[in-house]
C-alpha cells in the first residue's frame, strides 16, 4: 500500500533511483512485485545502495557473495545482469549526460497520462516500452524486455497508469505537470 500510495507513478529523474528500479524490475521478471518489495532493503545492501559505479566494479567474488545472500533473489543470471547493466548504465550517462535524460527522451520529457477505468485495461507493454527495451538491449543490457521496461516506466512515472478513480491519479498528474520541462 505504501509503495502504491507514495512512490508508484511519481516521476523520477534521479539516476541512482532509476538504477534502483532497473535492478528491481529485472529481479522481478517472472516473480511478483511484492516478492521484490519485501527484499528491497536486502537489494539496497547487496547492491551498494544502488550506486551504479560501485556495482559496475563487482567481480566474480561479488557474484559468489550475492548468490549466498538470502536478502535477494539468488539467480545467477539476474545478478550478472544487474552488474553488466550497471556498466552500460554508466556508458549511457556519459553519452547523454544522465540516464534520466536518455530515458525520458522516449516520452518527450513528459509523463504519459493514461485514463484507465479498469485494471484489466492496463497493458503489459507499449510501443514506447518496445522501443526503449530494444535500445537498451542493443547497448547490451539484459533483463530489460518490453514488459519489464513497461513496469519500470510505470514505477518511475514515465506513464501514469493509476486508474482514473484512484486518488493517486490526479495527484501524480499534478506532480508530473510541475516536473515537466
Amino acid at each position: 500500500m505504501a509503495y502504491h500510495d507514495q512512490e508508484w507513478g511519481v516521476p523520477v529523474t534521479d539516476d541512482r533511483k532509476l538504477f534502483e528500479f532497473l535492478v528491481l524490475e529485472g529481479a522481478q521478471a517472472g516473480l511478483s512485485w511484492l516478492t521484490i518489495l519485501r527484499r528491497r532493503e536486502g537489494y539496497r545492501k547487496a547492491f551498494a545502495g544502488f550506486d551504479p559505479e560501485k556495482v559496475a566494479r563487482f567481480e566474480e567474488a561479488a557474484v559468489a557473495r550475492l548468490l549466498q545472500d538470502r536478502g535477494i533473489i539468488r539467480n545467477r543470471l539476474k545478478i550478472r545482469a544487474a552488474i553488466g547493466n550497471a556498466r552500460i548504465f554508466l556508458d549511457i550517462q556519459k553519452e547523454f549526460g544522465s540516464f534520466s535524460a536518455y530515458q525520458w527522451r522516449f516520452v518527450g520529457g513528459r509523463q504519459i497520462q493514461n485514463r484507465w477505468k479498469s485494471l484489466s485495461r492496463l497493458p503489459a507493454n507499449s510501443k514506447i516500452s518496445d522501443a526503449l527495451s530494444r535500445d537498451l538491449k542493443s547497448r547490451g543490457m539484459s533483463f530489460v524486455g518490453s514488459t519489464v521496461i513497461y513496469s519500470h516506466m510505470q514505477a518511475v512515472g514515465m506513464v501514469n497508469d493509476h486508474l482514473v478513480e484512484c486518488f493517486r491519479h490526479q495527484a501524480v498528474r499534478k506532480l508530473a505537470a510541475r516536473l515537466s520541462p
